[in-house]
């Protein structure tokens, strides 16, 4: 029997939009956070994407 490698489990896009809140410190980024931020919004997008694939 052959085995496949696991895909690894990717975060769901509302995991990923509370770790964007969670950035937003009084409303303002931090701008040491702002890499952080442009990586979890990319993330969010396909997560969301993919999301609305499996929901088609």
């Amino acid at each position: 029997m052959t085995e496949t490698p696991e895909q690894p489990t990717r975060p769901s896009a509302a995991t990923l939009n509370a770790a964007i809140r969670a950035l937003w410190i009084d409303g303002v980024l931090p701008v040491e956070s702002r890499g952080e931020y442009e990586q979890l919004v990319v993330d969010w997008a396909a997560a969301m994407r993919a999301e609305q694939e499996l929901a088609a």
